[in-house]
Parts: C-alpha cells; structure tokens; sequence
C-alpha cells in the first residue's frame, strides 16, 4: 500500500527554501563564529565582540546576532580549554584563571562557565 507522503516532501521544502533566504552575509558570520568557537576556544561575548569590531570582522550587529544564536558551541569547553593555556603555559593559580575568564578585558565568560573550567582543570 502506498502511503501519501505530501505533507512531508512540502515541510521538507519549506525548510530548504526557508534556508535559502538567509543573507550570505548572516552565513559568513557562521562560519567566522565557528572558527572562533572550535579554534580559538573564545566565549560567546567575544565571538559577537570580534564579529562586530570594525578591528575585527565588522559585521552587521544583526549578522553577528544571527551567527551567535545558531552557533553549536559548548562554552564550558571553551572556558576549560582557556583555563588550560593559563594553567600550563601561564603558569597562572586557579583564582587568577578565574579572574581572567570572567573579566570583560579578558575572556568575558560566565561566571558559570569560568568556575566549570577551574573545576575540571
């Protein structure tokens, strides 16, 4: 028996089409937010900072907005991964890791996300 699968094929489509109207400039800003995220371990404070900083990427604030909020990024990972450069290479104690990630002329993460990477270093 074959079964009507109309429904389906046209949500199927209306998300490709919908996916298809994201501005290039919004995808662009993505792909800079991954790298930031997977290689440079940043928090997402700075992501949207250095998308945003004519120093940086100067993008749009509504392009930056778009790449944080369909960013995939663990941030305790992140923070983790700073707290270990700081902790190995820095030679820094626990208390000034801590001070670091959260500063906002530093790492600029949550204190949430800063106490789960002292935790775990």
């Amino acid at each position: 028996m074959f079964k009507d699968d109309s429904s389906t094929n046209t949500t199927s489509i209306s998300i490709a089409e919908e996916e298809s109207v994201v501005p290039q400039e919004y995808t662009n800003a993505l792909e800079k937010a991954e790298i930031y995220s997977d290689f440079m371990h940043m928090s997402k404070s700075k992501i949207y900072e250095q998308l945003t900083s004519e120093y940086g990427e100067n993008f749009p604030s509504d392009a930056a907005q778009y790449a944080i909020d369909n960013l995939k990024a663990d941030y305790n990972a992140n923070a983790l991964a700073k707290a270990k450069d700081y902790y190995e290479q820095m030679h820094m104690s626990k208390q000034g890791i801590y001070d670091q990630l959260v500063s906002e002329y530093g790492e600029a993460f949550t204190t949430e996300e800063a106490q789960y990477a002292v935790d775990n270093l």
